[in-house]
């Protein structure tokens, strides 16, 4: 059986500076923070670990975020997930709310409304 990390939230985006700047935000809330750029990577630790929460970006050049979020709601159901994403797109904002995303932001976004969306969606796992 897999095992679910409760203090652990997985942090997928190519970009290595939105990547430590996220990470350093979630860690300061007290969050461990599994960092990966590689979304195949991702899936392999999610098939393993089913994080509680998944922050996952959207354009990404060897998969597209709502690939990635397709693909972990197989592995990991009870995994909730955010979407980021640095362009606003209605279609892309309502196909990944409409598959399950517990939120939506584009960058850059507020520090604290995606803090509180983290524990939202951690009060929510089963």
């Amino acid at each position: 059986m897999p095992n679910l990390n409760t203090d652990v939230i997985c942090l997928l985006d190519d970009d290595p500076s939105v990547l430590k700047a996220v990470s350093r935000l979630l860690s300061s809330a007290g969050w461990h923070v599994e960092q990966f750029s590689d979304p195949e990577k991702f899936l392999e630790y999610a098939k393993i670990h089913r994080s509680p929460v998944a922050v996952i970006d959207i354009w990404m050049p060897l998969m597209s975020g709502l690939e990635v979020q397709s693909r972990l709601r197989e592995l990991s159901p009870s995994t909730r997930v955010i979407i980021f994403t640095g362009k606003e797109d209605p279609l892309v904002r309502s196909t990944a709310l409409n598959a399950g995303a517990s939120a939506f932001f584009v960058k850059p976004f507020d520090d604290e409304e995606l803090l509180t969306a983290v524990r939202l969606a951690l009060a929510f796992v089963t």
